[in-house]
């Protein structure tokens, strides 16, 4: 059983950059791929990025595509989502997931979700 917990959320202004952190406990970290996803209010939730076990592969929504960027450290238990030049649509509840080994861009792939992280960028 694989337990998440996002952090890092907060308040930034257009322009700005945040990073948030997904830190897991209570499995061998390294056997699986995370995504991140996140819910906008009345919108769907929606992948942003993934990135596969070993952190050699990953994978980017058209809209976050040169802006965010994913990254994990296996060490730590811990993958990073780094957001540039954030916008006033990228203003969501920010939840990361895990899945064994290979990421999928799909929410229902995936076995394991943390509580989310708030980000809620000002025009």
């Amino acid at each position: 059983q694989v337990q998440l917990v996002e952090s890092g959320g907060g308040l930034v202004q257009a322009g700005g950059s945040l990073r948030v952190s997904c830190a897991a406990s209570g499995g061998t970290f390294n056997n699986y791929a995370v995504g991140w996803f996140r819910r906008a209010p009345g919108k769907e939730r929606e992948f942003v990025a993934a990135t596969s076990w070993g952190g050699a592969m990953t994978s980017y929504a058209d809209s976050t595509k040169g802006r965010f960027t994913i990254s994990r450290d296996n060490v730590a238990n811990t993958v990073y989502l780094q957001m540039n030049s954030l916008k006033p649509e990228d203003t969501a509840i920010y939840y990361c997931a895990a899945r064994w080994k290979i990421y999928s861009t799909s929410p229902s792939a995936y076995d394991y979700w943390g509580q989310g992280t708030q980000v809620t960028v000002s025009s």
